[in-house]
């Protein structure tokens, strides 16, 4: 089970009603096709050993003797297979029948989960027939043996403790509070459903809701396996819906009034990490559950996984892929960002705002977002300042999109050229002109700040920061020059991210000049223009210096969000950019990004104020509060294992 990814299934076998035997025998396919997969964990319908319809026919003594019997035929076929499977059957326990979900692993039945909830509404009347389960689990017997029955029981991995599944069956989810609740509060990190929920127009919409609800509220893994063909069709049908997800995310889902297995690879530490941030998840140890111990060989799934993860990894998680989605978004996050600007200039009394203007990205997106929180406030664009500051590597490319763009919105352009300044300040300090170093590029970037600081300082104004989350990830900006403003708009948007929205305003515009305009600054390579262009073409390429910012975006992703081990970073990097970016290249920008996020606190340790717009944030009074001198080390030690 490498980097916590653990392979789960829900199957709809096509039964045959009071058929123990018939549906032994495809329950026992399954098995061996999950055992063939891979799957570590295998959920079945509820009552599909004997089928959901039977109605009166379970208070026959020999419909429920021949599911026990056909129940030890399931044990033995679990001997010797890699997985936990749950199944459901009615349970004569105490001269009352439950309906129950059988854990079985390795030749053992390790337990039994009634169901508590019991309906009897509509077209469910199972009160006639079964009993609420009892909380409290008691001991029943089974061939010699005797085998805890309750609903709360908790199935923990030996091997891996971080695996804990709790279950529940149909009704018990549909209710106000569900039992997996308190199975998630006890430490359950996966949540099975062995289900009989029939189909009536719309249901499925509701049960997707209602599952990816629970998974996300819980912050666990949820099964859930429904009955389908083979039930009878006296007056009802069922659809066989299965549904995997995680954290709200529907990770699989199967096709409708089709018989069949549906499998997904959970992430255990993902749920872990979550819960860990969350410090209003509650989880305590709780005496009322009895906590059954299961094995499995870790190695033989991982094996498995190599082969294939049969999970979806995005290599752009901060981009959502539906355009239609990525519109909404985007639309999203410029009023956020516009919004908290305007709640800036508002308490600041400021009717001014200036900004330095490069023509290329993230001044772009300053600026847009600068028009909007002006019209929000009813402030003429034409007090927003656009400075554009000429010096050594600028050219003429990005110089006319700037001042191009400055116009079509309405603000007023300024120019000052800084190279008289930055030369005088050079021979100040005795700094050769020649020489191309960190000096002579951070000298530009320095001066450009004093002129933006002092210009607001004239008209009563603040300074707008332009820099972006990934250059502040990564301390790809100079101290104290760009680094420094008087409110960053973009500070918690990733580069990633800056380009759709940049790309999102030239498609809503409804001018043609400043759509081209934005489509051109989105052309031009990402570059400071710190050093001479060649034959007046950018030369300085950041991408080229710190590596494909689509890249350091997905490290800085899981980094942040869920604090993943470097090395399993890496290889969901390789299965994500499969095609794009070779495993040397991956390996070689993940090193980069650790040396310069940690060298690079002290830097975000003083950042100026933004707003936040997504997930995960680099501001010292939000999500990232971070030791400017912490020591990389141990992260270095984990990298070095790809090998």
């Amino acid at each position: 089970m490498k980097d916590g990814f653990f392979r789960v299934a829900a199957a709809t076998p096509k039964i045959q009603v009071a058929d123990p035997v018939y549906n032994r025998e495809r329950i026992c396919e399954i098995m061996e096709e999950g055992g063939r997969l891979g799957v570590g964990l295998l959920v079945f319908p509820e009552l599909c050993l004997t089928a959901y319809t039977c109605n009166d026919l379970f208070l026959q003594d020999v419909l429920l003797r021949k599911a026990k019997e056909e129940l030890q035929a399931i044990v033995a076929c679990s001997a010797g297979k890699n997985m936990l499977v749950f199944v459901g059957l009615p349970w004569m326990h105490g001269g009352k029948l439950y309906n129950v979900a059988a854990a079985v692993c390795g030749g053992r039945l390790l337990g039994l989960v009634p169901k508590k909830h019991i309906p009897n509404y509509s077209e469910f009347y199972e009160r006639r027939h079964f009993t609420p389960g009892m909380e409290t689990p008691v001991f029943t017997s089974w061939e010699n043996e005797r085998i805890p029955l309750g609903t709360n029981l908790l199935f923990v991995c030996k091997e891996y403790p971080e695996l804990v599944i709790g279950a529940e069956i149909c009704e018990d989810v549909w209710v106000a509070c569900p039992p997996s609740i308190r199975h998630a509060m006890a430490g359950a990190t996966v949540i099975v459903n062995c289900s009989a929920s029939d189909e009536v127009v719309g249901k499925d919409t509701y049960r997707q809701e209602l599952i990816g609800g629970q998974s996300a509220r819980l912050v666990c893994g949820y099964v859930y396996a429904n009955a389908g063909e083979g039930e009878s069709s006296q007056d009802l049908v069922f659809d066989g819906h299965n549904i995997i997800a995680e954290n709200g995310t529907l990770l699989a889902e199967s096709r409708r009034f089709e018989p069949g297995m549906i499998m997904a690879d959970l992430d255990l530490e993902r749920l872990t990490a979550e819960r860990r941030r969350l410090t209003t998840f509650p989880t305590a140890e709780d005496t009322a559950y009895l906590r059954v111990e299961f094995s499995l060989d870790l190695n033989d799934m991982e094996r498995q996984q190599d082969e294939k993860l049969l999970r979806y990894i995005d290599n752009r998680p901060f981009v959502p892929h539906d355009l239609s989605e990525r519109s909404r978004r985007c639309e999203e996050i410029f009023t956020i960002q516009a919004m908290g600007l305007k709640k800036r200039l508002e308490h600041t009394g400021a009717a001014h705002a200036v900004i330095g203007i490069s023509g290329g990205l993230d001044s772009t997106l300053a600026l847009l977002v600068t028009a909007r929180a002006f019209d929000m406030l009813g402030l003429s664009r034409a007090q927003i300042q656009a400075v554009t500051m000429p010096c050594f590597g600028t050219t003429d490319r990005t110089y006319h999109n700037a001042c191009t763009l400055t116009r079509k919105l309405g603000a007023t352009l300024t120019e000052v050229d800084i190279r008289t300044a930055v030369l005088q300040h050079f021979s100040d300090i005795g700094q050769d002109s020649a020489v191309h170093d960190v000096t002579y590029e951070n000298g530009q970037a320095r001066e450009r700040t004093q002129v933006l600081m002092d210009l607001a300082n004239k008209c009563g104004g603040l300074v707008i920061g332009t820099g972006d989350m990934s250059e502040l990830a990564l301390g790809w900006a100079t101290y104290n020059g760009d680094h420094m403003s008087m409110y960053g708009v973009n500070v918690s948007v990733p580069k990633t991210l800056v380009r759709h929205l940049v790309r999102y305003y030239a498609d809503v515009c409804g001018e043609q000049e400043l759509a081209d305009v934005l489509l051109d600054v989105l052309d031009t390579p990402v570059s400071p223009e710190l050093l001479p262009p060649e034959d007046g073409v950018i030369s300085q390429k950041t991408e080229d210096l710190v590596g494909p910012y689509e890249l350091h975006d997905f490290f800085l992703y899981y980094v942040l969000r869920f604090g993943y081990l470097p090395s399993k970073i890496y290889r969901m990097a390789v299965r994500a950019f499969d095609g794009e970016y070779g495993a040397e290249c991956i390996a070689k920008w993940l090193n980069v990004f650790y040396r310069r996020y940690f060298a690079q606190q002290f830097k975000r340790s003083c950042l100026p104020d933004g707003p936040k717009v997504g997930s995960v944030a680099v501001s010292p009074r939000g999500d990232l509060r971070m030791p400017s001198d912490a020591a990389r080390r141990i992260w270095m030690e984990d990298l070095a294992k790809i090998g």
